[in-house]
């Protein structure tokens, strides 16, 4: 298996700002990522989620597009990770958010959504509070990739400005 064929094609308009063309760095060997694996990575003040997914390796922010726990700490299954803080999940080979947090909030699109509840219970009434209607506003983003490759036996990642 080649190094290219180890990793996840992401969808290009979801690239993070300034790695195209930026030069790739050796963040660690890909002997050290077995598959259903993930990993962060800090270099600078980034810090990043490398995972070997079902369908490849991939890297994104190590932030939940939601409220910034590192999704290093959940879970990966096949290609889905998940944040321990609001119990949210994301497809890391689309970016889709699969299971929205919690808390409610706004979409990517800008829709709003509201708190979970358990099924049969009553609507939950809109925040009165600064901290609740601050949740209702915060908005769950779609995952950031940055490009990545297999070299030399390395995983290296294309990290902006770095």
């Amino acid at each position: 298996m080649s190094g290219d064929s180890l990793v996840l094609e992401f969808p290009p308009h979801l690239a993070v700002p300034g790695t195209q063309g930026a030069p790739f760095t050796p963040l660690l060997p890909v002997a050290d990522l077995p598959p259903g694996s993930m990993r962060r990575v800090s270099r600078d003040d980034l810090d990043l989620l490398i995972a070997h997914t079902e369908r490849g390796l991939v890297a994104v922010d190590d932030r939940c597009p939601h409220m910034s726990a590192p999704l290093s700490l959940g879970s990966l299954d096949g290609c889905v990770v998940d944040c321990v803080l609001h119990k949210a999940a994301f497809d890391l080979s689309t970016g889709a958010t699969l299971r929205f947090p919690t808390t409610g909030g706004l979409d990517a699109d800008g829709a709003y959504r509201p708190s979970w509840q358990p099924e049969g219970s009553a609507a939950k009434p809109e925040p009165s509070d600064t901290k609740a209607r601050a949740r209702a506003m915060t908005r769950t983003r779609r995952l950031r990739y940055y490009p990545l490759r297999v070299r030399n036996g390395d995983v290296e990642v294309a990290l902006p400005g770095i």
